[in-house]
């Protein structure tokens, strides 16, 4: 699983994120004034809604000191900040937010390599001028569909919007001294369509359901080809300073794409030494990958900074697993893991 063939679960999980992140802020923005009860709607469960319970006691007349301490102890009522007298509380994720980050991860020198690599794991999200922004490996996808936070419960929504990807496959870094002998390859640029819809509420309150389709094709002329990826994705915050991202995806591919990166002319034969193959489109890979993220201050929706986990794996399928660059001299199981920090704004 390098740089490219990560980059489709990974993007899912975070669209996916980015859509229920929002869809908590909604209830924090319906807040109400101080002192009124909205205790039976308000979640029993941390890890059903990011708000606190409200100070009753506090404000009403003959509360004992007992009742007074422990209301404290819970915190102000949803959309008050702490501190008496102190502005109405407003999460990060309005109209207009952003998350940058970066890390490190270990993934393979090529698709279908044993041999690992150190890549950054850039992280850029948010939402700009009503339009959506989310990485896509080395690209990203804009979600012209992109919602904002609005009052009421969340609803079923939907993404839409043109799709960008570098893809750098065996361009360079190739730790296989017998597979570099085949020469390296040149850098893609995949221009395309992306759209899904998200279902919330799945199995709790703020939890998140999404499928999505992407389709691009290559415009530099290095693979000439084009590649269908669909996928699914479940989002689930954990209480109200972490969230875990699970995605599953897919990947089929062309003639041109398989024969660009599979196949083995008689050339690179003679040069590597390796079988010759020819290579046809199909499945390509299976992937799945998770994402947690831990807020820094146990409060996922004042932004600031976090931390980010990712591991994946991915099984190379039909003739992306049948080459000899994949079957000879390395895996059809591919591997990630990476840790990052991000910073919300």
């Amino acid at each position: 699983m390098t740089s490219s063939t990560i980059a489709k679960p990974l993007c899912i999980a975070l669209r996916t994120g980015v859509a229920a992140m929002v869809a908590l802020a909604a209830p924090v923005l319906a807040g109400q004034p101080q002192g009124q009860d909205r205790s039976a709607d308000r979640p029993t469960d941390p890890a059903q809604g990011a708000g606190q319970p409200g100070n009753q006691a506090a404000s009403q007349p003959g509360a004992s000191g007992s009742d007074a301490s422990n209301s404290a102890r819970q915190g102000p009522p949803p959309g008050v900040a702490r501190g008496e007298g102190g502005p109405p509380f407003k999460p990060v994720f309005d109209e207009t937010w952003a998350t940058v980050g970066i890390g490190a991860g270990l993934v393979p020198s090529y698709s279908g390599s044993d041999d690992f690599r150190v890549f950054p794991l850039p992280l850029i999200v948010g939402r700009v001028a009503g339009v959506g922004i989310s990485p896509n490996g080395p690209g990203f996808n804009l979600d012209l569909l992109s919602q904002g936070p609005t009052r009421g419960p969340a609803k079923t929504s939907f993404s839409l919007g043109p799709s960008f990807r570098f893809r750098n496959d065996r361009t360079g870094g190739i730790k296989d001294n017998v597979v570099a002998l085949a020469g390296e390859l040149d850098t893609a640029v995949e221009v395309g369509v992306n759209g899904g819809v998200s279902f919330p509420g799945v199995l709790t309150r703020f939890d998140r359901l999404s499928l999505s389709t992407q389709v691009r094709w290559d415009i530099l002329g290095a693979h000439d080809g084009m590649l269908i990826e669909p996928g699914v994705s479940y989002f689930r915050p954990i209480g109200t300073g972490a969230a875990l991202q699970l995605s599953a995806s897919a990947s089929f591919v062309d003639d041109d794409f398989a024969d660009y990166y599979y196949s083995i002319s008689p050339a690179q034969s003679a040069a590597s030494g390796l079988p010759q193959f020819t290579a046809d489109g199909g499945l390509n890979s299976l992937g799945a990958v998770s994402i947690l993220t831990v807020d820094l201050d146990n409060n996922v929706l004042n932004g600031g900074f976090n931390i980010y986990g990712i591991a994946g794996y991915s099984r190379l399928v039909g003739d992306g697993a049948d080459t000899p660059f994949t079957s000879i001299r390395g895996s059809a199981n591919q591997f990630i893991g990476g840790i990052g920090i991000g910073y919300t704004f």
